[in-house]
């Protein structure tokens, strides 16, 4: 999908990564752009620059999240473009309370359920439309230093390659965005993770990569292509692969 002329909307869109896509869908063209945050002054902000939308929410809630794509398709039309973006970070391992596991997986998994919940009826009445689901490179590989990250966004992956085999002839888009480290607000203070260690992109990149993924039609957008070296040693040796991952796991922990 070329987003010239599209409606956009994206969540996570107060800063980051979600900013970056909204600002390089105005770039490229966009009839509109939706910033969907619970950040609501942020997101206004955003908006302002680009003469877009913005529309508080909490992607945690799916009433919250109906409503807001409903606000946005009420003043906007109907969307044609939705980054599903949003996405948060704690670290920990199987000790993190039960409540702290619920809300990443609300998060960063469910929130992608709702959202197509939501749009994917629609979309198939008008004939096709997109879905950008942010997920992470820890959704392919995995997160040094946090299970209920590593686990959401696996879980994000799932869902987005079942959305794209199940809706892919009822002319559904689906791009999966799998990023390692990017200078966002979620890496700060953590720039020698073991995440960062290919180098830390700018959101912008980040964005670009997606815009133009989405426009080729690619299903795995990869902004480090290193990842695609890891994923295929986790694929050919999965014991030298694991091994490797707990070496990076004991120099975090040093």
């Amino acid at each position: 999908m070329d987003v010239s002329g599209k409606t956009v909307a994206i969540t996570g869109a107060a800063q980051g990564i979600g900013a970056a896509l909204a600002r390089a869908a105005h770039h490229h063209g966009a009839k509109s752009v939706a910033c969907l945050d619970v950040d609501d002054t942020k997101a206004q902000q955003v908006a302002h620059r680009i003469n877009g939308l913005a529309v508080k929410v909490d992607v945690g809630d799916e009433a919250d999240l109906t409503r807001a794509i409903d606000t946005v398709e009420a003043q906007l039309g109907p969307i044609d473009l939705f980054c599903s973006n949003a996405g948060v970070l704690t670290s920990g391992g199987v000790a993190l309370p039960d409540d702290t596991w619920d809300r990443m997986w609300r998060i960063n998994v469910m929130s992608h359920v709702w959202a197509a919940r939501r749009l994917i009826p629609g979309m198939i009445e008008r004939g096709g439309g997109h879905l950008l689901n942010t997920a992470s490179a820890a959704g392919v590989l995995n997160q040094i230093g946090s299970a209920p990250y590593g686990v959401t966004k696996h879980a994000a992956v799932g869902l987005a390659e079942w959305l794209a085999m199940t809706h892919g002839d009822d002319g559904i888009g689906v791009s999966c965005l799998c990023p390692q480290g990017v200078r966002t607000p979620m890496i700060k203070g953590h720039e020698d993770h073991a995440a960062a260690a290919d180098g830390i992109l700018e959101p912008e990149e980040v964005a670009e990569a997606a815009i133009q993924g989405i426009k080729d039609g690619v299903f795995l957008i990869l902004p480090h292509e290193k990842v695609r070296d890891y994923m295929a040693l986790k694929a050919n040796d999965y014991e030298r692969w694991l091994g490797g991952m707990r070496k990076l796991n004991r120099g975090y922990h040093d």
